[in-house]
């Protein structure tokens, strides 16, 4: 059995950390560089364009994937726990 909670916490906490580390690139300016490289990696051309730093902007995204982040974890938890009875 796991923990919905702490399932919950761990994937809202590595949603939201991947954003938190989005936006400092996006502040420091390496995100353009970053977006470019992968999609070269990927052979993909980049028609993206990463726009100046918006704190208020950063802020929200870090809050809502973490929320959404969460709720995932939770729902799956209390699914894994309903597949996996004794």
């Amino acid at each position: 059995m796991v923990s919905p909670n702490k399932i919950g916490l761990v994937i809202g906490a590595l949603i939201g950390g991947w954003h938190l580390f989005w936006s400092l690139l996006v502040a420091i300016g390496w995100a353009q560089p970053f977006i470019d490289f992968i999609f070269w990696a990927h052979m993909i051309r980049s028609i993206y364009v990463v726009k100046a730093f918006d704190p208020v902007a950063a802020l929200t995204l870090i809050v809502i994937t973490s929320v959404i982040g969460y709720v995932f974890g939770y729902v799956g938890a209390v699914f894994w726990n309903k597949l996996h009875r004794q």
